[in-house]
């Protein structure tokens, strides 16, 4: 990382102006030299919130430190060699010993210590089912969630809130429902451990998400040793010696159309800093500062588990008041924030004014006088545009004539006062209305690591003949040739009580389910990527050994299509990743250095259309099955669904004649006679539950798969599977489910599967292979089991 810390420089109204069009003032120039002495503002007192443990050299007051983070202060490790977005390091060694891999030691009687909740889960659903009378069981039994009771609307005349309970079994991480951040109980609970109380044997697993994303980042690190300003940070009373890297994330925060009400949010006072009084009840609809104080408090939760590093980066059309930029800080004392005063040490330092110290929050100005309003206009995605700019900081922003063939990615040629200039290991770019938590980060450099091992494993080996022909594997490899794929995310909405059109849908049955909008059934296909699993320890494989060892992925087919005036936005920016979404998107810094080549060689063609083809296709957007609602974001205030698309420009447009079909057909057989609401709502209104989602991705698998495997032997006139099916959807709702079936789905659904990875991809344990999206196969139907 650079000499850059994320201090809240004066208002910026050209992201790349060079340093001789900003004011030089004396306070300016005080404030930049001090800067320069910092190049990370990660936390201004830490030891209130790490963890202790004592291992043969000192006691390390930070988790990283405790698991045996990486403390070489020069570990840029080799590259691999790459073409594409694949790139990573090889794992390195750690100076305090080796970190250990639990994959020998698993086993399933004998399973981790962070496995005894879910294992206890099971007895407990066992028993459920087997208690219950045969006449009574339900097929929702399976659903053993809290209830939950949801505040939707202040009634003034009753002086109280209205509500309504439900559960929300679909693994989507809300604030509605979910109170404290961490990214759910799960989550939580696994980072926030005590150091001391992890096993030997299971450390690997709680240092999965920074070896992944050290592994996907930057090669350049921070000068770690004793005396720097990261000593400084994260020392704590370790002594000399040089101490352990995080994961470095910038964060860069979209804040158009952000209000109260219909007044512009920096308008109105935020509240006050470390305040203890109890506050009125908002509804989540009536301000955008309920959604800008929870993603802050999730990214200070990030950085409280030691194994991250956090910089925000607001971006702003106009300068905002100084109380707004004052509270932003407070709310991230464990990366670098102002503290609680009544939490802070005596004799400890601590400056109240932010212009006095580096901070973790840098708010920038996009715009200026004459660009202001066009910043302001939700349809104009000038926002997006500079959020796009920022991340990926391309030479020809700054220099009309670039070297195609000597310029070097990795190295950023915007304004060096801009913490985007600096090195990071991971990007996120998101939007104020959008909810960010580790749950997400640690999926995304899960899914970016199997993927890159997934083409490292088969960079020499070429295709067999089955996988060519089933047109339904994706071997990746690092040839120019192979597709480049990065994670990608959709977001979601719960159906709000407050918008009459959509009440009908808020709840199906007893349970919510938040819902998508901008894709449909028809926008996705499924794939199977071979080898596509990475071990412990960084980029690592997991299935040497193993035959017909991968995952299955989501593959978008269309564009994601939100609603007015989003959709007009996406027109004049589109999202970097095909399929991709304009308001979550992450990349490692591997990928971000691949995206500037293809961006500088589209810049250099210019309109010549052969030179454009040459620089190879943008990324293409994925989605493991196995962890898909990690990656559905959460749009904090739920007020989405219901809307109608704009002509055109709807989920489902790649099929427009089929779906008009089906549409004519409802008509004729006059199935909704006189019933034009339903009708409208079936064919105008995109309302795609994520429980749906999951159930379609998975059939579309398994029947793509149990196609390839009959093949010529099909019966045309059969209905449904006929060789291989899915054992949980493949059921009739009448019928319960065996209790290891449901219990599994859970696992997925709340994103276990790539949170305890350790265990289930060593593959002791086989009876959640199929929830996780690892099995190809899916599961064999008896009468022909004998034929497989």
């Amino acid at each position: 990382m650079s000499s850059q810390d994320c201090s809240n420089d004066p208002p910026v109204n050209d992201v790349m102006a060079p340093s001789a069009s900003r004011q030089s003032n004396i306070l300016t120039a005080m404030k930049l030299v001090a800067a320069s002495a910092l190049f990370y503002s990660a936390g201004t007192s830490l030891a209130t919130t790490v963890h202790h443990l004592k291992n043969d050299d000192a006691a390390v007051n930070n988790n990283a430190a405790a698991y045996g983070g990486r403390n070489s202060n020069n570990d840029n490790g080799m590259t691999a060699p790459s073409n594409n977005g694949y790139a990573y390091s090889p794992p390195r060694q750690v100076q305090h010993g080796r970190r250990l891999s639990s994959a020998n030691s698993i086993s399933k009687d004998s399973p981790p210590s962070y496995m005894k909740n879910l294992f206890d889960d099971l007895k407990e659903r066992t028993k459920l089912m087997t208690e219950t009378p045969a006449d009574e069981v339900k097929y929702w039994f399976e659903y053993t969630g809290p209830l939950q009771k949801y505040f939707y609307r202040y009634s003034r005349s009753r002086k109280k809130a209205d509500s309504f309970e439900g559960r929300d079994d679909s693994g989507v991480v809300s604030s509605r429902f979910i109170d404290k951040p961490g990214g759910g109980e799960e989550y939580s609970a696994f980072f926030t451990k005590n150091p001391s109380d992890v096993p030997q044997e299971e450390i690997a697993a709680y240092t999965r998400l920074l070896d992944n994303c050290l592994a996907m980042g930057s090669d350049k690190r921070p000068d770690r040793s004793a005396g720097s300003v990261w000593a400084e940070f994260f020392g704590g009373s370790s002594g000399g010696g040089s101490l352990p890297d995080r994961c470095r994330i910038l964060f860069t925060l979209n804040t158009v159309g952000a209000g109260r009400g219909t007044t512009m949010l920096w308008e109105t006072r935020p509240p006050l800093p470390h305040s203890a009084e109890p506050r009125p009840w908002i509804s989540e609809q009536e301000t955008a500062a309920t959604h800008l104080e929870r993603n802050l408090q999730e990214i200070d939760a990030m950085c409280a588990t030691g194994l991250i590093a956090a910089c925000v980066q607001v971006l702003v059309c106009e300068p905002i008041p100084g109380v707004w930029t004052d509270w932003m800080d407070s709310m991230l004392p464990n990366c670098g924030g102002k503290m609680d005063p009544m939490k802070v040490e005596e004799g400890a330092e601590d400056s109240a004014k932010v212009d006095e110290r580096a901070s973790p929050v840098q708010v920038v100005v996009t715009a200026n006088a004459k660009t202001a309003d066009v910043c302001h206009d939700l349809k104009s995605g000038f926002m997006e545009q500079r959020m796009q700019d920022l991340i990926l900081s391309p030479p020809y922003l700054t220099d009309a004539n670039v070297d195609l063939g000597g310029f070097d990615p990795a190295v950023k040629t915007t304004h060096r006062d801009l913490v985007s200039s600096d090195d990071h290991d991971l990007y996120v770019a998101f939007k104020w209305s959008t909810l960010i938590t580790v749950r997400a980060i640690n999926a995304f450099v899960q899914a970016s690591a199997d993927l890159a091992i997934a083409a490292a494993s088969r960079d020499k080996k070429p295709m067999d003949k089955d996988e060519e022909q089933d047109g339904v594997t994706v071997v990746l490899s690092n040839s120019p040739t192979s597709p480049f794929l990065i994670p990608s995310f959709v977001r979601v909405s719960y159906v709000s009580e407050e918008n009459n059109k959509v009440a009908k849908w808020r709840m199906h049955g007893d349970f919510f389910h938040p819902a998508a909008w901008e894709i449909c059934k028809d926008s996705f296909d499924m794939s199977w990527i071979p080898e596509s699993l990475s071990g412990s320890g960084g980029v690592t494989p997991a299935c040497q050994g193993h035959e017909d060892c991968g995952q299955w992925w989501v593959y978008f087919a269309e564009e994601q299509m939100p609603t007015t005036p989003e959709i007009y936005a996406n027109e004049v920016t589109a999202p970097l990743v095909q399929g991709g979404s304009n308001y979550i998107w992450m990349l490692t810094e591997r990928q971000r250095q691949e995206l500037v080549k293809v961006k500088v060689c589209v810049h250099a063609a210019g309109d010549d259309k052969e030179k454009k083809e040459q620089c190879g296709d943008y990324p293409q957007g994925v989605i493991p099955l196995g962890d898909l609602e990690s990656f559905l974001m959460n749009f904090t205030p739920n007020t989405a669904l219901g809307k109608k698309h704009s002509s055109n420009r709807f989920p489902g447009y790649s099929r427009a004649e089929e779906r008009e079909h089906d549409r004519e057909k409802v008509r004729e057989r006059k199935q909704l006679k006189d019933q034009e609401d339903i009708e409208k709502a079936l064919f105008d209104y995109t309302i795609y539950p994520s429980a749906l989602f999951h159930k379609d991705a998975t059939i579309k698998a398994a029947r793509a798969r149990d196609f390839v495997i009959t093949g010529a032997k099909r019966d045309p006139d059969a209905i449904g599977p006929q060789k291989v099916k899915s054992a949980y959807y493949d059921v009739t709702i009448t019928k319960p489910r065996e209790a290891t079936l449901a219990w599994c789905q859970a696992i997925s659904r709340k994103g276990l599967c790539t949170l305890h990875a350790d265990y289930f991809r060593s593959f002791v344990d086989d009876r959640c292979l199929e929830a996780c999206g690892m099995v190809k196969n899916w599961s064999k139907i008896e009468r022909v089991k004998d034929e497989l």
